[in-house]
């Protein structure tokens, strides 16, 4: 009977263990989608091809580019203006008004 009580307290303690990665995936998918910074990348703004991160940099010939998308290396429906965009993540939706 011994055996057994020990079995099972086993069993419990690697339950838990999954309940608990479980709780701390949920707790970083939803930190991750609270950000109220829109997506950014790294763009020229004369040919809106996508650049290297360090481009945008001091110095460097690239800029800020939030939200929009990245589609055969040139970003698109965005915007220069980070004011101008939506914040992106789960969760991020769309606005609308009425009038």
């Amino acid at each position: 009977m011994d055996n057994s009580s020990s079995t099972t307290q086993r069993r419990m303690r690697s339950g838990a263990v999954a309940l608990g990665g479980m709780g701390l995936l949920a707790a970083s998918l939803v930190a991750c989608g609270s950000s109220k910074e829109p997506d950014k990348r790294c763009a020229d703004r004369s040919t809106l091809n996508q650049l290297s991160m360090k481009e945008c940099k001091s110095g460097g010939r690239g800029s800020y580019y939030y939200g929009g998308t990245v589609s055969a290396g040139k970003v698109s429906g965005g915007s220069f203006d980070k004011s101008a965009v939506q914040r992106g993540g789960i969760g991020g939706g769309s606005s609308s008004s009425g009038g």
